[in-house]
């Protein structure tokens, strides 16, 4: 068993291509990965220093809270993209989720902790079918069910919600959002709890190993062993799962199962996994800087809204944003001739042969 481990281990560090080159891609997105820690650091400064009621304890718990529903998200979607995949679908299986928990909670009556058991329940088993068993199972390009399951899910949020927003009174619920365990907001420890959760299964497990394999070469790990099919299924479904609990954060923040939540949070994901060194390639990265993303794109947000900044152009700050790591993503991994600028040189005419000289015989 452990031999078999270790060879599962050293599969999943030899990605495509040679080691030179993927030992350099490792170094950069080690490099992006410390540049965002710097600038997180430094924003928090300065946010703390030119705006008296940011760094306040209510502040905090603001950015904690809010920052959860994100969180969630983009833990989900970094196992996803280490297996060289992206799901679109997340912030409408989101929306799907907090919908489903209204109605078990307002619409059936069913008990606060059977309600989201049954909600996480059904976004890991949506994420499985919808997403795992189409892209694992069948071969169909994840971009094209991905975007498909965006829409069916946005159909089925506005179907079943009939594009109403449904108020839970729920004390329980409020509590999960709002109340203090030892000096921390209750999302706080949910955050803390599912990062390490998958910082385990990510290091210590067959199952990350697999997941690092299929993401260095699908090809490769299956020759050696790797079940790619399952591995992808169970990489959606736990995308799923991680979608449902962000739902039902969500649900709480707000008090209220509403079809209007998560339709820009995969940008905001994406944009967190792409700057915590997670390559769109596969193989490269993991939740640790992942964490350190969304921490940055979080105290960016809180602190341009204290300082009044409007919503339109912290999107506009986050796509600017997602943009650059996208190129930076490109060319770190493909070189400055993935996009073009690798062919822009000045070729020389080539030189004139010498005339031939005969001696007329």
């Amino acid at each position: 068993m452990d031999t078999d481990l270790a060879e599962r281990s050293e599969t999943a560090k030899r990605p495509r291509g040679s080691g030179g080159a993927t030992r350099m891609r490792q170094a950069a997105m080690r490099q992006r990965f410390l540049a965002v820690l710097v600038l997180f650091v430094a924003i928090f400064i300065y946010f703390s220093l030119t705006q008296s009621r940011f760094f306040t304890s209510a502040d905090l718990d603001a950015l904690m809270t809010s920052a959860a529903v994100l969180w969630m998200v983009a833990i989900g979607l970094t196992f996803v993209m280490l297996t060289g995949g992206f799901d679109l679908s997340l912030g409408s299986l989101l929306a799907l989720c907090g919908i489903a928990l209204g109605k078990l909670m307002a619409g059936s009556g069913v008990p606060f902790a059977y309600a989201i058991a049954i909600t996480l329940a059904f976004g890991l088993a949506v994420g499985a079918v919808g997403n795992g068993f189409l892209i694992g199972k069948l071969g169909l390009p994840f971009l094209v069910v991905t975007l498909g399951t965006l829409t069916l899910y946005g159909g089925l949020v506005d179907l079943w919600s009939k594009s109403y927003t449904t108020q839970l009174l729920s004390p329980a619920l409020t509590a999960l959002a709002f109340n203090h365990a030892a000096g921390l907001p209750i999302p706080a420890w949910i955050m803390l709890g599912v990062f390490l959760a998958a910082l385990y299964l990510q290091r210590s497990t067959y199952f990350g190993r697999d997941v690092y394999a299929v993401g260095g070469s699908a090809d490769a790990a299956r020759l050696s062993g790797v079940r790619v099919g399952r591995t992808l299924l169970a990489v959606y479904a736990l995308a799923g799962l991680l979608a449902a609990l962000a739902g039902v954060i969500q649900d709480a923040r707000i008090g209220a199962a509403s079809p209007l939540v998560g339709a820009q949070v995969i940008f905001g994901a994406a944009a967190a996994v792409l700057l915590g060194g997670t390559s769109f390639a596969g193989g490269i990265g993991g939740v640790g800087g992942t964490a350190i993303g969304v921490a940055f794109l979080a105290t960016l947000q809180q602190g341009l809204s204290i300082s009044g900044v409007q919503d339109y152009w912290q999107q506009i700050i986050t796509g600017v944003i997602l943009i650059v790591v996208v190129l930076l993503d490109r060319i770190q991994h493909g070189g400055l001739e993935s996009i073009g600028l690798g062919r822009l040189r000045v070729r020389r005419a080539p030189a004139e042969s010498p005339p031939v000289v005969t001696d007329g015989s």
